[in-house]
């Protein structure tokens, strides 16, 4: 059992997550079936920009991979406060819930940026370097496992 599994009585057994770690020059995207994936596993990015360019390249993601739940990984600064990419990304929740069906949950990303390029550096999957075509992606991967982390800790 891994560190990210979650009982079979929990909610979101057996349900396929989306995290998104949002920014305005690419969306970052990790995915992870509970019950299923031994962790999360990076998805790839989409093109950033206006919100009626972005939807319909990520709608297609959850049709097409059955996506049950999405969690938006929303930035803080380092004291907690809400910063100009905490809104931003706020913002950008507030469209997604108004088109998107599915549930939506926040998860504080605060470092998950340095987290990721640390990750990076110490993998030779990325050759000990900083690969910013995948950081993104990444990203959203530590973004999910901290939300996985949540969900089983207040088991």
């Amino acid at each position: 059992m891994s560190e990210f599994s979650l009982p079979a009585a929990h909610p979101l057994f057996e349900k396929k997550i989306l995290a998104i770690d949002w920014g305005s020059k690419f969306l970052g995207l990790a995915s992870y079936h509970v019950g299923r994936d031994p962790y999360p596993l990076a998805y790839g990015r989409l093109p950033g920009g206006a919100f009626e360019k972005v939807w319909p390249l990520l709608k297609q993601i959850l049709d097409d991979e059955f996506v049950d739940l999405v969690v938006v990984g929303v930035p803080f600064l380092t004291d907690g406060k809400a910063g100009s990419s905490t809104i931003k990304t706020r913002e950008f929740l507030s469209q997604l819930s108004q088109v998107c069906q599915l549930p939506l949950h926040e998860q504080d990303e605060t470092l998950s940026t340095f987290e990721a390029e640390e990750r990076m550096k110490k993998s030779p999957r990325w050759n000990f370097q900083v690969d910013l075509s995948e950081i993104d992606a990444v990203s959203a991967t530590v973004i999910l496992e901290d939300f996985l982390r949540r969900q089983k800790s207040a088991l």
